[in-house]
């Protein structure tokens, strides 16, 4: 299935349903996508980021490969959905980084690796904006990931029986292709990921967990469009200003 969330002009209020080609089932009946506006497919309580999930990212950056997921949080409220803005803030260096997201299906703790996929709901496209000023001294990295719409996601969430990887990750900024990867090389797999998370913290349906970025990450200026594309699951777009 190919999951949203949107705004019609009916309702006015955020409403969950299906895509199908050009209409959305939900349970008072067909909404035709044209008369709708879609939002980030789910409502995390957390999303989890993997930095330095790719060798090439890391070694772009000079960075150390790490041993183990290098994890970091974003909060709920950085996230914004497909063609709402990207509000730059007050840096010289904001960069785009394009994931692959995994959204978490039911609650769950203690996974292990043999197990993890059964917890996946599915998967969408996710943009981890990145302020660089800050993250060069906060070890934490709470103000360089976390300000308000630093977290676009969308702009559907495809279910593991509609696909399941390897996925080939784009990313373009005004038509230009800035990136261009594959899962396959994630140096640590989602099993993995989801074990590792799964054994400090609950995950609750509707979590994310961002994989990593592969290498070709750059800065975004205001006036940009910026596109995540995921083969099979769509194009996140979103303007910059």
């Amino acid at each position: 299935m190919y999951l949203v969330r949107f705004i019609s002009r009916k309702t006015e209020r955020p409403e969950n349903g299906e895509l199908r080609g050009e209409v959305i089932l939900t349970p008072r009946g067909e909404v035709p996508l044209s008369q709708v506006r879609l939002l980030a497919p789910c409502t995390p309580t957390k999303i989890l980021c993997v930095g330095r999930n790719y060798v090439a990212h890391a070694q772009e950056l000079g960075n150390e490969v790490p041993t183990r997921p290098l994890l970091f949080f974003k909060p709920p409220s950085s996230v914004i959905g497909p063609e709402e803005e990207i509000v730059l803030p007050p840096s010289s260096l904001v960069h785009y980084e394009a994931e692959l997201a995994v959204v978490i299906g039911r609650r769950c703790r203690n996974v292990p690796a043999a197990e993890a996929m059964d917890v996946i709901l599915g998967y969408t496209c996710l943009n981890d904006i990145s302020d660089r000023e800050e993250q060069k001294w906060e070890k934490n990295w709470v103000r360089a990931k976390g300000f308000d719409t630093a977290a676009p996601i969308g702009p559907v969430i495809v279910t593991r029986d509609e696909i399941d990887g390897p996925f080939h990750i784009m990313l373009r900024v005004n038509g230009e292709t800035k990136q261009d990867g594959s899962t396959r090389d994630l140096i640590f797999p989602i099993p993995v990921l989801i074990e590792e998370i799964s054994s400090y913290m609950t995950l609750e349906p509707g979590d994310v967990i961002a994989t990593g970025t592969p290498a070709g990450v750059g800065p975004l200026f205001a006036g940009d469009i910026v596109e995540v594309e995921i083969d099979g699951i769509g194009i996140l777009q979103n303007p910059v200003r």
